[in-house]
């Protein structure tokens, strides 16, 4: 296991199926958060900030969908819908709530892990065509979750640390106040502004030439943050 692993969240009530799914993703270099219920699917990605979740219906406590919409209300992780219901109404109401992608069981594997591949990549590149940045003498692919110095050495960055960074890189140039921040990497109810200094103090050592004069990762005082990207320290995904 290493440190730049996706994590996957699988709320799904089947065991059989919730084992399945975890052996499928483990064995494609996933770190695998599971759940059987709504509530204890909801509390899960609060607790672990999963990067992907992949979520059933006809959960035995609450409707997937309360699931969605509760989830949507403090993060915008992407949301692959995995359900036997195949009324267009439902699919409709899934989409509405905030879902991603909507797959019927039973599934085809391969599709399925493509389908959550694409949408990483989506979500890491946001707002900005850019999967990979370059900062400095650093590359930075989000998507991938890798990072290299420009002779090939490489850089290794935490979860915590790519999340921060695909936040800064959605607004990309533009101030991120620490509240939001907070809230889109940690989760809402979150105020712990001295953890967030040392994952960005973190960031500057591995990413900067020089950390105590950064010329990326800014600190707009009294604000918040701001990620600095000239076009020509970026390449397109």
């Amino acid at each position: 296991m290493t440190d730049s692993m996706h994590v996957v969240l699988i709320v799904e009530d089947d065991p059989a199926l919730q084992n399945v799914l975890g052996l499928l993703f483990e064995a494609n270099g996933f770190r695998v958060v599971a759940a059987g219920t709504a509530a204890s699917g909801i509390q899960a990605a609060r607790l672990h900030k999963p990067d992907m979740v992949v979520l059933d219906l006809g959960l035995p406590d609450r409707d997937g969908l309360d699931v969605i919409w509760n989830i949507r209300t403090w993060s915008a992780v992407p949301i692959v819908v995995l359900t036997a219901r195949t009324e267009q109404a439902q699919r409709l109401i899934a989409f509405d709530r905030g879902a991603d992608d909507y797959v019927l069981k039973p599934f085809n594997a391969p599709e399925l892990l493509a389908r959550v591949r694409a949408m990483l990549r989506r979500h890491a590149r946001g707002d900005t065509p850019m999967a990979i940045l370059k900062l400095g003498t650093v590359e930075i692919d989000l998507g991938n979750r890798a990072a290299r110095t420009l002779d090939g050495q490489e850089v290794r960055l935490t979860p915590t640390e790519y999340r921060v960074l695909e936040v800064l890189a959605r607004h990309a140039n533009r101030i991120v106040t620490v509240p939001a921040l907070l809230k889109e990497v940690w989760g809402p109810g979150q105020d712990d502004a001295r953890g967030l200094r040392v994952h960005i103090g973190s960031l500057r050592k591995k990413l900067e030439v020089n950390p105590d004069e950064p010329k990326h990762l800014l600190t707009e005082l009294n604000l918040g943050y701001r990620l600095i990207i000239d076009s020509k320290d970026s390449v397109d995904g």
